[in-house]
């Protein structure tokens, strides 16, 4: 049985989606393991054995490809592992996998890391800089702009099938409000975000650990997620 260590994030949720959409099930064949990141979780010197970089998701199979445990971090390289394994969502022919890998990469260095921040800097930081939130809002416009182009002429991400750069992508989208966005702005990416969000594999994903997750609004929670405790060599 896989084990996941997870949290109700737009990360975590890439993985739970994944592992939903292969057709694999809680409890018989996966188990999470809840990392409340606002209590710290993610720095307990178990959790940091698999994820070094203090980070969910994280997953351990014990069923590796050598028939030997294996425990990975980063959310992208778990979407990788479980397209590997289950034979899914990533197309076998070296072009089009290769069309896959450059909008996974897209939204691992780009999508993940500015609407991140647009988050950070619109919601959670202690003090409004205009600066940093006009930044921040204008790129995730920007990268909304450049997927909703790239729908003009593909019904999903990455091609004419659906794979692991649209279940990368979804998650972080789940935010829009968040970001400053008006979907009337980018037709074909709500289209694409609709279709999305009614699939049942991914209706089920995003439930995942979904009812333990709590708004960041104690002085603790905000101290594990922004504060010293992140900047702490381990």
């Amino acid at each position: 049985m896989i084990d996941v260590y997870s949290w109700a994030t737009p990360n975590g949720h890439k993985v739970h989606i994944m592992l939903k959409e292969c057709g694999l099930q809680l409890g018989r064949d996966w188990r999470v393991h809840p990392i409340n990141i606002g209590a710290g979780d993610q720095f307990q010197p178990d959790f940091l054995k698999i994820s070094p970089n203090n980070k969910i998701p994280a997953l351990v199979d014990p069923e590796g490809p050598d028939g030997q445990p294996i425990s990975l971090f980063e959310s992208g390289a778990i979407l990788l592992y479980l397209a590997a394994k289950t034979g899914q969502f990533l197309p076998k022919t070296d072009r089009a996998k290769y069309e896959v890998l450059q909008w996974l990469m897209f939204q691992m260095g780009g999508v993940g890391p500015m609407l991140g921040q647009t988050h950070h800097f619109r919601i959670y930081a202690p003090e409004k800089i205009a600066y940093a939130i006009n930044r921040y809002t204008n790129e995730a416009k920007r990268l909304y702009g450049v997927m909703d182009k790239q729908l003009r002429t593909h019904r999903y991400i990455a091609g004419d099938e659906y794979t692991i750069a649209d279940i990368a992508i979804f998650p972080w989208l789940r935010s829009w409000q968040n970001q400053g966005i008006d979907w009337a702005d980018y037709p074909r990416l709500k289209a694409w975000f609709d279709e999305i969000a009614a699939r049942p594999a991914v209706q089920r994903g995003v439930q995942v650990l979904a009812d333990q997750r709590k708004p960041l609004v104690d002085d603790k929670a905000r101290e594990m997620m922004f504060g010293a405790t992140q900047y702490q060599r381990r």
